[in-house]
């Protein structure tokens, strides 16, 4: 690992070409496989185009579906599983989440089809960013930090309109991998966008992303994109690789008080999705004379989702 300097408004993970996996590690498949998968992603890239077009004039319900669909399909384009454990609230919430890879968007938009908060940058990627602005993505200039009280406006406002919004609140991608706890991004969860949940009345739903190599039973970072890497790589990566398979683990609502302090809820976030200790937030929390979070069941779906797996294997 490489130590990387803490910047505030930039996080950055201690993540380099080490955590990448090493030739022959992962099982891969077949030269024509591989083709046929890029062919496959090549089609799904343009549906995206036709569903940028009809996103805006499509009913809500049809909008998520649509997108959702698409998740779906282009992950299984990529010969990635999706697995989903946990059940989703019935209202709308703000969904947290470690980062590890742009898959992470596909993860995400095919359990729940929500509005992203993104960087500024993915707005010019080919497709990605026209499919993206078109779904009412939230982008992010990381290079004003004024900027960002309009930003968690955005986000409550959405909240209030009853649309859920998915954000990676650690701000950078990083590998993730076994043992690789220390090159975790600085700073753990950013809680400036858990403000907006809690000046919404909404809750936090916190999902932990795990990348598997099924062939092998182990986790991998073959799916990972680090700032060093470059996202064809990246995607070549995930197109040799066999079985790989992400999964999606949805955890159990946080329901923040209007009082909340949104410090402590980000690390109560980050505790769920990192299995992380909750010693110190709890002795912090008896030192408040009214508690800022409380948690209980989220309210099942009416199609419960629970352990169900999904196979998006090409």
């Amino acid at each position: 690992m490489t130590a990387v300097p803490h910047d505030l408004w930039r996080p950055s993970s201690g993540c380099d070409d080490d955590c990448l996996p090493t030739a022959g590690e992962v099982p891969t498949v077949p030269v024509v496989r591989r083709v046929l998968r890029l062919v496959a992603v090549a089609g799904m890239l343009l549906a995206g185009v036709g569903l940028v077009v009809l996103l805006p004039v499509l009913p809500s319900r049809e909008r998520q579906a649509a997108v959702r669909g698409w998740a779906r399909v282009t992950a299984r384009a990529f010969g990635v599983r999706l697995v989903i454990r946990g059940r989703l609230p019935r209202r709308r919430a703000l969904l947290v989440a470690n980062h590890v890879s742009w898959l992470d968007i596909l993860a995400v938009l095919a359990v729940a089809p929500t509005r992203m908060v993104a960087k500024r940058e993915i707005r010019s990627w080919p497709v990605v960013g026209l499919l993206a602005a078109a779904a009412g993505t939230v982008f992010v200039d990381r290079s004003r930090p004024r900027a960002l009280p309009t930003t968690v406006g955005r986000v409550a406002d959405t909240l209030r309109a009853g649309r859920s919004v998915a954000v990676f609140p650690e701000g950078t991608t990083w590998c993730a991998g076994d043992g690789a706890a220390d090159c975790r991004p600085s700073g753990g969860f950013r809680p400036a966008v858990f403000q907006a949940a809690i000046d919404a009345g909404s809750p936090v739903v916190p999902l932990r992303l795990v990348y598997r190599s099924a062939a092998t039973g182990t986790t991998t970072t073959a799916a990972a994109f680090l700032g060093a890497d470059t996202l064809l790589r990246s995607v070549v990566r995930v197109v040799t690789a066999r079985d790989l398979e992400v999964s999606v683990t949805i955890a159990a609502a946080l329901h923040p008080a209007r009082d909340a302090d949104r410090r402590m809820l980000a690390r109560a976030a980050e505790s769920a999705v990192h299995l992380l200790p909750t010693a110190g937030a709890v002795a912090r929390a008896r030192q408040r004379p009214v508690p800022t979070v409380t948690t209980r069941p989220a309210v099942a779906l009416s199609t419960p989702i629970a352990d169900q797996e999904l196979d998006l294997a090409a």
